[in-house]
């Protein structure tokens, strides 16, 4: 079956829109996104006892959104250990300053960590509600197949 044929095949690329992730605290995980990763908060509401917030890059017209649910009627599982957001930040410097910041929250996981060519510099932090956010420099979202880990 072709690419043309196959119906799952998408006829143009699907832009992804956003990251949906339960929160034990909201507030709590918004200021951290804020803080950490320079997010604004751009949408929030609560409906039927569910606190919602929508934090993105862009004040205005953003094309990506993290939405933070905080159910409080139901358990937050622990997150498995792979899943994580990716974060790409701009040195090597601003990786050791977020392990360092982290580190001195108690919520330093992994880092800071020269990962190879394919992976980049990077440091992993728990939010508030166990969610694993990686921060890397120099990491290639297409690397090439002569790359290795």
């Amino acid at each position: 079956m072709t690419d043309a044929t196959n119906p799952l095949h998408a006829t143009r690329p699907v832009p992804i829109t956003h990251i949906a992730l339960r929160a034990r605290d909201l507030d709590a995980s918004v200021a951290f996104y804020q803080r950490y990763a320079g997010l604004h908060l751009v949408h929030e509401r609560a409906d039927d006892g569910i606190r919602v917030a929508w934090l993105a890059w862009r004040e205005r017209d953003p094309e990506f959104v993290i939405v933070l649910l905080e159910v409080p009627h139901e358990p937050v599982v622990e997150p498995g250990a792979c899943d994580h957001m990716g974060f790409a930040v701009i040195s090597r410097e601003e990786i050791d300053r977020i392990a360092a910041l982290a580190r001195s929250e108690g919520i330093l996981k992994l880092g800071p960590k020269d990962a190879g060519s394919v992976v980049g510099y990077i440091a992993m932090v728990r939010d508030p509600s166990g969610n694993t956010c990686e921060f890397s420099y120099g990491q290639s979202i297409t690397p090439s197949e002569t790359d290795s880990r």
